[in-house]
């Protein structure tokens, strides 16, 4: 065991000895690594006891957290292991090119004096870390922006000042006959100098099948800001490598809600796909709870952006105290080219909130194969929508609800079998409309045939700009059926394009 040093402050952590770091000396490390056989991480057996209720009851004292003292840029608080985040994390602090990791410690957490925890080992380590606000704010102790906790996950609150959909440092084999992988951050690198204001960690990934050195530069801004960049080295070959991983949550909205299954009109994380192509089509892809895994491509080259959105800002959509409203759109923006691949968007069923059922990422079309070393730069904005650069230059109308109904013509015997598509849109060249004048819809459909009623009107809300467009779907056999529509005004884009994948039945 290292000999311990106390910093320099009342009630110190405590640190190791120091070691020579630089982002060259953790790539080097990662490296080296992936040539070895992995080294699984043992998890710490006292931990199983500890409960959600014991977990709970154990506090982090923030006045003793990294940086506390104003000595780095944002104070860091430390999550205890437990039942659900059973493997020590190392966490160490950096200074002047020198890692000293900070070493588990039980009094830097108030806990109850019969708590599981007091069995854990003096080494145990911790479960993950967070950034808490800046000491600037009366409320620092209480308020946190990033959390990194569990596997490669990490996630960010937005503008409005809620958690909810998380980032992965990389997705392997989601929804493959190989069965997914999910490898580990094992170390974490907290740099005390501050660049711009922004803080920088550093964060080893390992796992069965590779490893990667990562650098997450963080902003705290109107909502978050998190530029990566990751080398990665390929251990073996892999069947579905997901670059840039997002994970959020949908059960059920006013697309399609089950019949009596819950009070609350909507509950959901994130409500759709959004995506900006290489070539500048802008896409909107309403979430599904589907009946089986659904895993949809959107093949591309060099990707501009793709997000997991939360439009739905109100309320009494919700109506719940999760605030639900608040929650934040994550949205990815590639560095450099990607080259060819898809954005691929996979949905598992699920009957209940608790389940995060939706993964976002990009996976590159060149096979993924061992010994290869691959690096990525991107950006994530946690926000309430998409950067600008994502909506704007043109400006166009969004996608605003997605509703789905028995076909037919109202007013007269609903033919059986037929399903009606109600999509509205917003803003963008749909203002301007002269007053008389109708934009036109171009369809899509991978099977099956459109019905004779199309209808495409103005929202009678007296809001400028929001249209609605109504067409039914004939289709026969259970197999899903792609969707599309747009908006066009003289031959030119008028809207976003709704992409939906309907499952009959």
């Amino acid at each position: 065991m290292p000999d311990l040093v106390l910093a320099q402050q009342p009630h110190a952590m405590r640190l190791g000895e120091a070691a020579p770091f630089s982002r060259d000396i953790l790539k080097a490390q990662a490296e080296r690594l992936a040539a070895a056989p992995y080294q699984p991480r043992s998890p710490q057996a006292a931990a199983q006891a500890i409960d959600y209720d014991a977990h709970g009851k154990i506090r982090f004292t923030p006045e003793r957290g990294l940086f506390a003292d104003g000595s780095g840029p944002y104070p860091v608080s430390f999550f205890h292991l437990g039942r659900y985040f059973q493997k020590g994390v190392a966490i160490h602090e950096v200074r002047s090119g020198r890692s000293r990791e900070i070493l588990y410690d039980p009094a830097l957490f108030t806990m109850p004096d019969d708590s599981p925890a007091k069995a854990l080992p003096a080494n145990a380590g911790f479960a993950g870390f967070r950034l808490q606000e800046s000491r600037k704010r009366k409320d620092w102790r209480t308020q946190d922006w990033i959390a990194f906790l569990g596997a490669s996950y990490f996630r960010a609150i937005g503008e409005l000042n809620q958690y909810g959909l998380s980032a992965r440092g990389i997705a392997l084999n989601v929804a493959t006959p190989e069965g997914e992988e999910f490898p580990d951050f094992t170390a974490f690198y907290i740099d005390a100098k501050a660049e711009k204001g922004a803080a920088i960690i550093h964060a080893l990934l390992e796992g069965p099948s590779l490893t990667g050195a990562y650098t997450f530069t963080c902003r705290r801004d109107k909502g978050v800001v998190i530029d990566v960049e990751c080398q990665l080295f390929l251990r073996r070959d892999i069947a579905r490598l997901g670059i840039a991983p997002l994970t959020s949550m949908y059960w059920f909205s006013e697309t399609r809600k089950p019949a009596m299954v819950d009070w609350r009109p909507e509950v959901h994380d994130s409500d759709g796909l959004q995506l900006l192509t290489g070539k500048g089509e802008r896409l909107w892809r309403p979430l599904n709870n589907p009946p089986q895994v659904t895993v949809s491509s959107f093949l591309d080259e060099n990707p501009r952006g793709f997000g997991l959105m939360q439009r739905d800002r109100l309320f009494d959509h919700y109506t719940d105290g999760v605030y639900y409203e608040r929650r934040p759109s994550a949205y990815v923006e590639p560095v450099g080219d990607w080259g060819a691949g898809a954005v691929q968007l996979v949905e598992i069923p699920t009957d209940d909130e608790i389940h995060d059922n939706i993964v976002a990422m990009w996976v590159p079309g060149e096979p993924a194969k061992a010994g290869e070393k691959r690096s990525y730069r991107y950006r994530i904005t946690w926000a309430a929508d998409a950067p600008k650069a994502a909506i704007a230059q043109p400006a166009l109308a969004r996608v605003v609800a997605t509703r789905l109904g028995n076909g037919g013509q109202p007013g007269t015997e609903r033919p059986r079998g037929v399903r009606k598509f109600l999509v509205e849109f917003l803003g963008g060249p749909l203002t301007r409309l002269p007053k008389g004048a109708l934009p036109q819809v171009q369809l899509w459909i991978s099977r099956g045939s459109f019905g004779p009623y199309q209808h495409t009107e103005a929202v009678p809300n007296g809001l400028a700009g929001h249209w609605r467009t109504q067409f039914d779907l004939l289709v026969e056999g259970p197999q899903p059926v792609e969707l599309r529509a747009s908006l066009m005004i003289g031959g030119k884009p008028a809207s976003e394009t709704w992409s939906y994948q309907y499952h009959p039945g």
